[in-house]
């Protein structure tokens, strides 16, 4: 446990925090934004399975590797369809299996059954070269033509649901002796709730991406790469010359490359730059997601190569994160000074209620914020998020993602209002998450404009502030002490700013384009 911290001081004077400095920690491996999001190394490729729509799913297995699935969505002639082909065998015989429709439908299926494997690969290679007008011998340059299915990249599950999570500590295939969970029961429901595979597909399908019916399997993070590629070829196409119908095609594009299910609907056009921010972060979203399904999968792999005792999978999940998460007593003057920050800056929207909070110790990140130690005028600010990506905050930190942007450019947002900050919530079954940071930032360059161009705070500054005409009352602010430093956090009701009444921003967004420049130090699990 660590020690037990003071309350803190009101501005006149009083008692401060006081946080004992840590040990250096050898460095994460998972820092990198682009790692992160995009390849963060060779993805593990498990092994293929049959359709689960197929008659042979529960006795036949793929052929080598003779599996594939394709996509085509035009947006002008409503089409959004899959195609799936396999080389299974089964019993001594070898079949080819097609199945075909709109995505989000089991569609129309066919098995073909051969005596020898060359006839059924044979078959499957003509039937792929039809689709695609590639040759499968040819897969790993494929070319995409107009009028045919493009090849969708998989993680090696044909099934997009990941297997049921285990929290028992019962797999029912083995009789290895699982430890008890070690965590307590607050921290032992986070864990199950950011890991949780139910909530993944709540948080795709509100994307509409529907992977309980969508046939295409898991996307790659070189898939999730090629629609960003694609976004970014939307973004250059606007305003120009013919536009509309090079959006229309571009956007198709887009839906073939990131299988959507739009049902019977037609697929809409990508056609301003809000849709595109929202598809970025819907991408980022899925980037996240895939991080923490790599987590668990390793812990899943870890777990089988014990020979007798295994820990618990919460546990393991827990380990994964390289992340110390130490549950607050609510009797703590701490967390009655964040419950007050959370109570005066909520607004009167969603007025969240905390149902938890733990302090938060990523490793390395302390010896990395320390880079910051010459920078004064530190806040805790808020961050708020979608549950589904929390696995991967914990894991790898707040990320300045490559593909990133808004009002005031490509960095990390933070706010001093709670209402702000909720806006950005994904709950999961009415449960959110959000963070409070330490933000050290030092000289702040105050705008009331959108810029956003900005990549990094202007010369001679360390940091940007979109000033909002409204600010949590500044002589309620306190200080903390953490690790040494004083560290202001807001305790009053928003009030009047004068000064920026013209501001473009209502609220305040505190803008930082370094991410060594904040630290996680709590996360709140918070009733919506």
């Amino acid at each position: 446990m660590a020690p037990k911290r003071r309350a803190a001081a009101a501005r006149a004077g009083g008692k401060k925090v006081k946080k004992e400095p840590e040990t250096p920690k050898p460095k994460d491996a998972f820092t990198s934004a682009k790692e992160a999001l995009l390849a963060a190394g060779p993805q593990v490729k498990g092994r293929r399975k049959v359709d689960e729509h197929c008659s042979l799913s529960g006795s036949g297995e793929v052929h080598e590797d003779y599996d594939c699935m394709l996509n085509q969505t035009n947006v002008g002639h409503n089409n959004n369809k899959f195609y799936v082909i396999q080389v299974i065998e089964a019993d001594n015989e070898y079949h080819t299996w097609n199945r075909w429709g709109r995505v989000g439908e089991v569609g129309q299926s066919k098995l073909n059954t051969f005596d020898k494997p060359e006839q059924a690969v044979k078959d499957f290679e003509k039937k792929f070269k039809d689709k695609t007008k590639n040759n499968w011998s040819d897969r790993m340059s494929f070319v995409s033509h107009s009028g045919k299915y493009t090849l969708i990249e998989v993680d090696g599950e044909q099934d997009a649901e990941v297997k049921v999570d285990s929290v028992d500590g019962k797999s029912g295939k083995d009789t290895k002796n699982v430890l008890p969970c070690t965590l307590d029961a607050a921290t032992k429901d986070l864990i199950q709730l950011i890991f949780s595979n139910d909530m993944f597909k709540e948080a795709m399908e509100c994307m509409n991406l529907d992977i309980k019916k969508m046939p295409l399997g898991k996307l790659s993070k070189l898939q999730i790469a090629k629609g960003f590629d694609v976004l970014e070829e939307i973004e250059a196409a606007m305003g120009k010359k013919n536009g509309a119908a090079r959006l229309e095609e571009l956007s198709s594009k887009f839906f073939t490359t990131v299988p959507h299910n739009f049902g019977r609907n037609r697929p809409p056009t990508i056609n301003s730059k809000e849709i595109v921010e929202k598809k970025k972060e819907m991408l980022m979203v899925l980037a996240d997601i895939e991080l923490a399904q790599t987590l668990k999968s390793e812990t899943e792999k870890a777990q089988e190569e014990m020979i007798e005792t295994v820990p618990h999978p919460l546990d393991q999940d827990y380990t994964s994160l390289k992340c110390k998460l130490e549950l607050m007593d609510k009797d703590t003057e701490t967390f009655k000074i964040i419950e007050t920050y959370l109570k005066v800056t909520a607004g009167n929207y969603r007025k969240p209620k905390i149902i938890n909070v733990w302090e938060v110790d990523r490793e390395t990140e302390g010896e990395r914020f320390s880079e910051n130690d010459n920078l004064e005028n530190r806040r805790l600010l808020w961050h708020g998020t979608n549950i589904a990506v929390v696995a991967a905050i914990l894991k790898s930190g707040l990320r300045i993602m490559p593909h990133s942007g808004g009002r005031v450019g490509r960095g990390i947002y933070f706010a001093s209002e709670n209402c702000k900050s909720a806006g950005y919530v994904r709950t999961s079954k009415n449960t959110g998450v959000m963070f409070l940071s330490e933000v050290a930032l030092g000289k702040e360059c105050t705008i009331t404009k959108d810029d956003s161009s900005l990549k990094k705070a202007p010369a001679s500054y360390d940091s940007v502030v979109a000033r909002g005409s409204v600010e949590p009352d500044p002589s309620k602010d306190i200080f903390i002490t953490l690790d040494g430093k004083e560290v202001s956090v807001p305790q009053g009701k928003p009030i009047p700013q004068p000064q920026f009444s013209d501001s473009h921003f209502c609220n305040s967004e505190y803008l930082i384009y370094k991410e060594s420049q904040c630290r996680l130090r709590y996360l709140l699990e918070l009733k919506m």
